[in-house]
């Protein structure tokens, strides 16, 4: 079906100085990444607690039990992304205004906000309140925490570092499965708000920790702020300020930066022109984010513990802690295999694993006894998130956090975090109507699984045909490939050109004769 191809990149690992600075300051903002998996992994198991349906349940069974409607499920479900819609799109605005860090201190407050509301919370409207306002903050965060690590990171070791917010969500949901485990048999309220408080406890850490973090040198650059961008890059890179490969850096952002914003100050519609094949790349960045939501992941994150309950599965909260155990343990091979064998290849061979995993879940789940199914069941949703962990879970991001120029780089991301989230909130809110039974509902169980690895045959064909390879380039270089390269399947053989000399070309106008400039690939 495709062929796995080596990419070339130019040596670029710096032998002076230490990326140790840059690498803390990635990983530590990827812990905003526990602000979402956490809060994920939490309502999964919330929505099947006793007490909690005792607690906000307003219709009861046959044998007096409450229960949840499907329609009340998936409002408290699926509202959150409304909230994290909204707040990804106004990031766009907060990032270039306060700058990166300060943004994320102020995502932390407002996601806290939401979280007081649902702990005080004694009904679904004012829960639900409380889950759209922490949405909001989620939302900010997971669109400014991957652009403020590829601006942080070398681009060696980006790859990785960016992988590491999806980590952090793998690990936020195995905190909560945890804690739902050890809460869910509370014969009172602390059942449900014991975990929901604790998320405070993950704002606090992250907002005190990015206080003493460094800026992004490309805000300070975007802002004409050059020598507190000098300052940034000496300490991301551990090197004095005047040294010559911080000025080197420095330059070559300064005039890349100069180039782009002769055309004028951004909008939102600069995202969608042509010029730098900006839309391309926004249609690229906002499909493989929905791709993402429609591989079926937050199917068994959100409503995992409430399916394997209503599939006979005698033990669901324990599956579900498995589900969430492998998911964090095949994620850190996707964070070193991105920067091994690139975007691309990765993406395909996820794609692969999870397609087939999905539709032998759906054909034995279908055809089999339930017993049997259940073996099955779980032993395949148990592959398919090993595939995702490792491929699809992080490289999104990655893919997303390093596609765009300088200029336009906040909104695009900005853009492609909301369409995650649009695609999140679509899910969420269907899921229920379609794999529950009763009226008006379409009863697939198990046979859901087979929009989700058709979904996953999509993801194939999407990447072979549009994704770029952007392993080993800088972000500047990123825009070179854009612009020299015409098919997707053709940028790993791509030899960066574009340096500090090229770039102040381009900064006067000129077009740089890239052909005529040698340079001398590191095979990889």
């Amino acid at each position: 079906m495709f062929k796995l191809k080596k990419t070339v990149a130019v040596a670029d690992k710096p032998q002076e100085g230490s990326s140790l600075m840059a690498i803390i300051v990635g990983s530590f903002a990827a812990f905003g990444g526990i602000l979402y998996g956490y809060d994920t992994g939490s309502i999964n198991g919330i929505i099947a607690m006793d007490m909690f349906k005792k607690q906000f349940a307003t219709y009861h069974d046959a044998n007096g039990s409450p229960y949840l409607t499907s329609g009340q499920t998936s409002l408290i479900v699926s509202l959150l992304s409304v909230g994290t819609f909204c707040g990804a799109l106004g990031i766009s605005f907060i990032g270039d205004m306060v700058g990166r860090r300060y943004s994320l201190i102020c995502s932390c407050g407002v996601f806290s906000v939401g979280v007081i509301l649902q702990c005080s919370a004694s009904s679904i409207p004012l829960f639900i309140v409380g889950r759209v306002i922490a949405g909001l903050g989620v939302g900010l965060i997971s669109a400014i925490v991957p652009l403020y690590q590829s601006e942080a990171a070398p681009k060696w070791i980006r790859g990785a570092i960016v992988s590491a917010y999806q980590f952090a969500i793998t690990i936020g949901l195995l905190i909560a499965s945890i804690v739902n485990q050890c809460t869910k048999n509370r014969t009172d309220t602390g059942a449900y708000r014991i975990p929901i408080a604790l998320q405070f406890g993950w704002a606090l850490i992250l907002s005190i920790g990015m206080v003493f973090l460094p800026e992004s040198p490309r805000y300070y650059v975007k802002k004409d702020r050059l020598d507190s961008a000098r300052r940034s890059l000496g300490r991301l890179h551990s090197l004095p300020p005047d040294h010559p490969l911080i000025t080197e850096e420095l330059l070559e952002i300064q005039s890349n930066n100069e180039y782009e914003m002769s055309f004028g100050k951004s909008s939102f519609l600069d995202c969608f022109k042509t010029d730098g094949r900006q839309l391309y790349r926004i249609l690229v960045g906002t499909t493989i984010q929905a791709l993402q939501q429609l591989t079926g992941i937050n199917f068994i994150f959100y409503y995992g513990t409430d399916f394997f309950q209503k599939s006979g599965i005698s033990n669901p909260f324990t599956i579900a802690l498995i589900t969430n155990i492998v998911n964090v343990v095949f994620t850190p091979p996707g964070m070193y295999a991105v920067d091994k064998l690139g975007r691309r290849n990765l993406l395909l061979i996820g794609g692969v694993g999870m397609c087939v995993s999905e539709y032998i879940v759906a054909i034995v789940g279908t055809a089999v006894n339930s017993v049997v199914s259940n073996k099955v069941l779980i032993a395949f949703v148990c592959t398919f998130i090993a595939f995702f962990a490792s491929s699809w879970g992080p490289v999104a991001w990655v893919v997303t956090g390093e596609s765009f120029s300088l200029r336009t780089r906040s909104k695009s991301v900005a853009i492609c975090a909301a369409s995650n989230w649009l695609w999140n909130f679509g899910i969420g809110f269907a899921t229920p109507y379609m794999v529950d039974s009763g009226p008006g509902n379409a009863n697939l169980g198990a046979k859901v699984f087979f929009i989700w690895g058709t979904c996953c045959f999509a993801c194939i064909a999407f990447v072979y045909f549009f994704v770029y390879e952007t392993k080993g380039l800088t972000l500047e270089q990123v825009d070179e490939l854009y612009e020299k390269v015409p098919k997707a399947w053709q940028s790993p053989s791509f030899i960066p050109s574009l340096g500090v000399s090229e770039a102040d070309a381009a900064a006067n106008g000129d077009k740089p004769e890239i052909e005529n400039i040698e340079k001398v690939p590191m095979e990889v």
